[in-house]
């Protein structure tokens, strides 16, 4: 049994399908003179990053036996010394500047290289060292290229995929039923891949460290994500244990199914709108089935990712179209483009690159700002989505009034090019709200007011910038605690004075999708969440079992206390009674 973090819940027996990283289309071009120095640089840049994956990996490691940590740490120290004094670096460096090759291709031609000259060497260490540099060069050719790899398409249906490490991008591939779960031996339980598998539906342990060891494709595999469990080669008896868990949880996930169709009030009547955030289209199907009433976070990432080609407006319209028509009415926030951090675009990152730290850098609705070609597109998309359903426009982001003036100022420049080209668009031009998800929004959220018609906390990023923590960094995301005061008290704050603004607001970030924390959002005045959509009917059935009163006062004395664990304690005695 090999432990993890549980990211996405649910109980699956399958067959492993590990994920071949081996074959890698190669574009070969010859730079002119001039680009020579920039190749090297994106040389260096990629060797950094796959340092840091294998920094990552020792990182993660560490939780193992101290006899597997070892080993394993041996080997990645050893892959790391091979990018910072090898022949390989050494290899491809010269093959730039005197061949004039691009990096991918420069690190392709050293890789061939080392093999033919070890080719007909039968010393069995020399054969693993020459495995090793292909091992990190194939490494380092995927950092280059920034590109998911065409690998995932092999996977038969229903295999429980296992891999090293999976991206957003990777993850905006895979189709809920293809794939029956995933094992990671990097990540955590709050990262965007995490986000995205419980937003699928695909159960999912990540941070299993062991897991890249003593595997082989076909192996039967049983995967928790509930407890974070990977059992490999399981016995009789192991499967007969978690047969019976999985019917458990089949059963827990009809009954909850029955409340599809009732009304989301808490015993005192109060009405608690659920919405959805979804990250693709597929998702759509599963937001209707689970009850929600509407859509409160559309991520518009997913049209960016995968291409290595921008988007333009018509695609862009046709996509969101498709999804505010098939929602019937039922309203549908879109938050304009938000590429940053974890989620890369392959097109925008070849042409801008990316800062030393992206989650603090040209992300949100600085990218737009400084892209206003980009910016114009998306709004004009969804200006035209609009005719099909009920539309808002989210920025993300945003930490200035001055911020929101500008994109206001595109959006109506936006809507009058629209109109002139004989585009019919609403005559009241769907509402424009900011992200508050950086401590600066929430501590300015009364002069937000005055230029925003709806506010969304996103409490992913407000808890990581409050707190200095990268949920993503396996080193410190145990300490990722969205009941730190600090944020519960910023919550509270930006909901009375949307409530002192006469601005409607809703909470889109993980928290609101733990039924754990509901009784807090409830007892704060909060009466709109929206979650990834399998959250929707636990979220539901605690609405239901609360009083709005009784929560108010809960949460007044939990609001009181400084101590993050106090608190814990007292929310989940409160959960307990209640």
């Amino acid at each position: 049994m090999i432990a993890g973090l549980g990211a996405s819940g649910g109980i699956v027996i399958g067959r492993a399908f590990v994920l071949d990283r081996q074959y890698i289309h190669v574009i070969r071009q010859t730079i002119p003179a001039d680009r020579i120095e920039q190749e090297v640089t994106t040389l260096h840049r990629g060797v950094d990053d796959s340092i840091e994956q294998l920094r990552r990996l020792k990182s993660q490691s560490g939780a193992l036996e101290a006899s597997a940590s070892d080993e394993l740490g041996f080997l990645l120290d050893a892959y790391i010394q091979m990018l910072t004094q090898s022949r390989l670096l050494r290899g491809a460096e010269d093959r730039i500047r005197q061949q004039k090759m691009n990096a991918v291709w420069a690190v392709s031609d050293v890789i061939d290289s080392i093999a033919q000259q070890f080719s007909g060497i039968k010393d069995r260490y020399i054969a693993a060292r020459a495995a090793d540099i292909r091992e990190v060069g194939l490494r380092l050719m995927r950092c280059l290229m920034g590109e998911t790899d065409r690998a995932l398409d092999n996977a038969p249906r229903g295999a429980i995929l296992i891999a090293e490490e999976l991206s957003p991008a990777d993850m905006a591939r895979l189709q809920p039923g293809n794939v029956g779960a995933f094992v990671t031996a990097i990540g955590g339980a709050e990262g965007h891949t995490a986000i995205m598998a419980r937003a699928l539906g695909i159960p999912a342990v990540l941070g299993a460290a062991d897991i890249i060891r003593g595997i082989s494709g076909g192996d039967t595999v049983i995967v928790d994500g509930i407890r974070g469990e990977v059992i490999l080669r399981p016995t009789d008896a192991d499967l007969k244990l978690y047969g019976k868990r999985r019917e458990d949880w089949l059963a827990a996930r009809t009954k909850l199914l029955g409340l599809r169709s009732l009304p989301s009030e808490t015993k005192d009547k109060v009405q608690v709108d659920l919405h959805a955030n979804i990250e693709l289209p597929v998702e759509v199907t599963t937001v209707l089935q689970n009850g929600a009433s509407g859509i409160g976070l559309l991520r518009s990432e997913f049209m960016f990712m995968n291409k290595n080609y921008l988007p333009d407006e018509e695609e862009q319209y046709q996509e969101l179209a498709g999804i505010v028509s098939q929602m019937n009415d039922l309203p549908v926030t879109i938050r304009t483009l938000d590429i940053g951090g974890e989620k890369l675009a392959v097109a925008l990152q070849n042409e801008m690159g990316s800062g030393p730290n992206p989650a603090l850098g040209l992300r949100g609705v600085r990218l737009s700002l400084r892209r206003e070609d980009l910016l114009e597109a998306q709004l004009a998309a969804i200006l035209r989505a609009s005719l099909h359903g009920r539309v808002r426009v989210l920025v993300p982001m945003v930490v200035t009034v001055a911020e929101m003036v500008r994109v206001r100022q595109i959006y109506n420049r936006v809507a009058d090019r629209l109109r002139a080209n004989g585009h019919k668009i609403p005559k009241t031009l769907p509402p424009l709200g900011a992200m508050i998800e950086i401590p600066a929004a929430a501590l300015s959220i009364d002069a937000l007011a005055r230029e925003c018609e709806f506010f969304a906390i996103g409490t992913n990023d407000l808890t990581q910038y409050t707190l200095a923590i990268d949920r993503s960094d396996d080193q410190v995301a145990h300490s990722y605690d969205p009941l730190h005061p600090a944020i519960l008290r910023l919550i509270h704050e930006v909901s009375k004075a949307s409530l002192r603004n006469n601005v409607p607001l809703s909470v889109c970030g993980e928290m609101a999708g733990d039924p754990r924390y509901t009784p807090l959002f409830l007892g704060m005045g909060l009466r709109n969440l929206s979650m990834s959509p399998g959250s929707l009917l636990p979220v539901k059935q605690r609405v239901r079992r609360l009083d709005s009163r009784t929560s108010e006062y809960q949460t007044q004395q939990i609001l009181d206390q400084w101590d993050p664990a106090r608190i814990a304690v007292m929310l989940d005695d409160f959960n307990d009674l209640a």
